[in-house]
């Protein structure tokens, strides 16, 4: 058997369609630095990028973190209140 590949396989590209230009020009601003816009970008004013702001905040300045809800407080009953 023969292992040899023909020269094309797949759809062929073209140079001068408009998704090319597109990613011709995001690869130049990825190599210039810039920006590459992937994704929904995020409002800064809104209350969830506030708080993301604020636990950085407290991060940075080294305080510990506790992760998930604070520990339900319960009154101390004794037995006999329980029954009265």
């Amino acid at each position: 058997m023969s292992t040899e590949k023909s020269a094309q396989r797949g759809r062929p590209v073209s140079n001068t369609s408009a998704r090319q230009a597109r990613l011709a020009a995001r690869a130049a601003r990825a190599a210039a630095g810039g920006s590459i816009g992937r994704g929904r970008p995020s409002n800064g004013e809104s209350a969830r990028q506030q708080k993301l702001a604020e636990r950085a905040a407290k991060i940075a300045a080294g305080e510990v973190i506790k992760r998930g809800a604070p520990k339900k407080v319960t009154p101390d009953t004794t037995p006999a209140e329980v029954a009265a």
